[in-house]
């Protein structure tokens, strides 16, 4: 049965972003020390953080991250349930959620893809 798309799921993705996450000084400063509005840095660090944790999801998983995101992206969701009450370590504020959220997209179908050829 296939999951159906829910904002809240992301949430718990981007856990390791939040500032309610278990201190870590390394992590912490690898996060503010890129710009969340640039989509190298950003994908740089999705990179880093992400990845590891993502690839450890079972495929449906994996999936229904995907396919929540992009049937999402395909209307006008603008992401700030996503992101209300939710403090992280980004030094700045992010100035576009679906840039942002199309920028964690494009990271997760490439670690998807990676992830299932490694299986």
């Amino acid at each position: 049965m296939k999951s159906q798309p829910q904002l809240s799921i992301l949430k718990g993705l981007l856990f390791t972003y939040c500032i309610e996450n278990t201190r870590d000084a390394d992590r912490e400063e690898l996060i503010t020390s890129i710009n969340v509005n640039h989509h190298e840095e950003l994908t740089w660090l999705f990179n880093q953080l992400t990845k590891p944790e993502f690839i450890k999801y079972k495929q449906d998983e994996r999936e229904w991250h995907i396919n929540t995101l992009q049937h999402f992206l395909s209307t006008d969701e603008n992401f700030k349930s996503v992101f209300y009450l939710f403090d992280t370590y980004f030094e700045d504020e992010i100035v576009d959620n679906r840039a942002f959220m199309k920028t964690l997209l494009e990271c997760l179908i490439r670690y998807h893809a990676q992830a299932t050829a490694d299986e």
